[in-house]
């Protein structure tokens, strides 16, 4: 599959080293801009749209082995043999797969939030919201974010999710690919398997306030991952980026320089 992506030369040398971003659940390439951007000071950064998100092509069809595959081809389109790669939650897992699938592609590895152990489910409430709320009587963004307010009383969670949505002749349209998504998501909240250690270096990034990385999830992730790191950021959640990006970025920075 032909990704949608973004790129941000690098600004401050000629050959630098390429990193890929990938968003997590009802995500975008843009909700990474801001990262994005500061980045591409050292770096060449491609941030992506994963398959039915954002302006990717819509697929009936989605694995973490499929969306591992999308960023496999994207790399040849774009004649990158190797590069850094970061994924946050849904985009977490995916590079988790894609680092057990395509080592031969990766230099190292940020895993943001997000473990490759199984979690209970916990986006019910957004699967509804999707499925029943016509965003096409909607006249604008105010109406649609009333009518999501009945489900999402935080108005942060809110204009995260609206994002997804597209100006129609007539209201609004979801922009990302519902009804594969959704059957995808027993999937998404399961367990990875891997069929080898993976001995990239990998940095595991964690909010304080998130629970997706637990202390005790530390000691078995260690047994897949060989050079695994862990860094917790205080004060955040699962929107690390978001909630604490000078945090975040420094901590990126640093591993990514060693």
């Amino acid at each position: 599959m032909k990704l949608n992506y973004k790129l941000y030369p690098c600004t401050s040398s000629d050959a630098p080293k390429h990193l890929f971003i990938l968003h997590g659940l009802f995500g975008m390439l843009d909700n990474w801009h801001n990262i994005a951007r500061k980045l591409s000071e050292e770096y060449t950064v491609i941030s992506i749209d994963q398959r039915n998100h954002g302006n990717s092509p819509h697929s009936e069809e989605m694995s973490f082995e499929l969306m591992a595959d999308d960023l496999a081809e994207l790399m040849d389109d774009l004649q990158i043999a190797t590069a850094d790669i970061m994924g946050h939650s849904m985009g977490g897992k995916t590079v988790m797969r894609f680092a057990d699938l395509h080592p031969d592609k990766l230099n190292k590895l940020i895993v943001v939030d997000i473990s490759p152990w199984a979690y209970k489910s916990g986006h019910d409430a957004y699967f509804k919201a999707f499925n029943t709320i016509d965003f096409s009587v909607c006249q604008n963004r105010n109406e649609a974010d009333a009518a999501l307010a009945v489900i999402e009383p935080d108005a942060g969670v809110r204009q995260f999710l609206l994002k997804n949505l597209d100006r129609s002749e007539k209201g609004y349209h979801l922009k990302f690919n519902l009804k594969p998504i959704e059957s995808f998501y027993p999937q998404m909240i399961s367990a990875l398997d891997f069929q080898w250690l993976i001995n990239a270096p990998t940095l595991f990034i964690y909010g304080e306030n998130s629970g997706y990385i637990k202390k005790d999830d530390i000691l078995t992730i260690e047994n897949t991952f060989t050079q695994a790191s862990f860094i917790e950021i205080k004060d955040a959640g699962h929107w690390i980026h978001a909630e604490q990006p000078k945090a975040f970025l420094e901590t990126v920075q640093r591993f990514l320089a060693d």
